[in-house]
């Protein structure tokens, strides 16, 4: 399964199940609301973008604490939309 930010190869962050499991929920509950409009999600292509240049800022000369933050938040929807997808085609598998 290809991610939103293909280029975000950073390690999923690690939470205690608590945490997980709160994600899981906000994503089952996006998924339920339009299970094909969530499955078919795609970032813009300016969200895509900012995503590749605050990669690549990263790697030359490094990122302000805001543009951290703007990346860590990013990294954060991925892994959201990630499960809302994939919550949102066992859903579609299931005729639900």
């Amino acid at each position: 399964m290809a991610g939103i930010f293909r280029s975000l190869a950073t390690p999923a962050p690690k939470w205690d199940s608590g945490g997980v499991k709160a994600y899981e929920e906000v994503a089952d509950f996006i998924a339920r609301r339009g299970p094909r409009e969530v499955a078919d999600f795609k970032p813009s292509a300016d969200a895509r973008q900012r995503v590749s240049e605050l990669l690549a800022q990263e790697k030359t000369m490094g990122l302000t604490a805001e543009e951290r933050r703007e990346l860590d938040h990013c990294e954060d929807l991925e892994l959201l939309m990630n499960l809302a997808k994939a919550r949102a085609r066992q859903l579609l598998a299931h005729g639900q």
